[in-house]
């Protein structure tokens, strides 16, 4: 079996970041720090990656897509794409989580921790990630890969796991949402009267 075409893309910090892997090398990443505006630049950035390689969304095989930890509505962003790009074209996309990415990308040996806000990071525990504070680390997490490293990390991850099927991908929180749900009913239909 030949080696998939992957498209990966992150959207979980403030940058969008992107790789294409074809036949098992990175043909391009790239990162675009990006703190707003995610939403309305991801798809365009793929388009051009695509066309700069003179590909087209039907040539791809599967999709990777970080699904965090890191920013709620950037991780959406991604996800959702993904999810909706995989409906759309009959390939699987593969979710990889921001540990899994670091571990790719970072040398054997370091400590692998996904950057949180206010001196924090994400590790993971005996019941799965959790927040600690920077100081209260035994050894200091490694510096952060650069987004576009963590993309080809993403593609490659995505690319060994092909053909498996795959769940649709979803977002790794870990902790909830700072926004609360509405406490107000919601109003009633017209279609639900008496």
């Amino acid at each position: 079996m030949a080696l998939p075409t992957v498209l990966a893309f992150d959207t979980a910090g403030p940058w969008v970041a992107a790789a294409l892997v074809r036949g098992g090398n990175v043909v391009e990443s790239f990162s675009k720090d990006m703190p707003k505006g995610q939403a309305e630049q991801l798809m365009t950035c793929l388009e051009e990656l695509l066309a700069r390689h003179n590909l087209r969304w039907q040539d791809l095989d599967a999709l990777g897509v970080g699904v965090g930890p890191g920013n709620f509505t950037g991780i959406r962003i991604s996800v959702s794409a993904a999810r909706g790009l995989a409906l759309g074209l009959g390939i699987p996309a593969y979710g990889v989580d921001g540990f899994v990415q670091r571990k790719r990308a970072l040398p054997d040996g370091d400590v692998v921790a996904v950057p949180a806000p206010r001196d924090h990071v994400y590790i993971i525990g005996s019941a799965g990630p959790i927040l600690q504070p920077i100081a209260a680390l035994e050894t200091a997490p490694s510096q952060d890969p650069d987004p576009a490293a963590l993309a080809c990390a993403i593609a490659q991850h995505a690319a060994a796991q092909f053909p498996a099927a795959s769940a649709p991908p979803a977002p790794l929180y870990v902790r909830p949402a700072d926004a609360a749900p509405a406490r107000d009913a919601a109003p009633k239909l017209l279609t639900d009267a008496p």
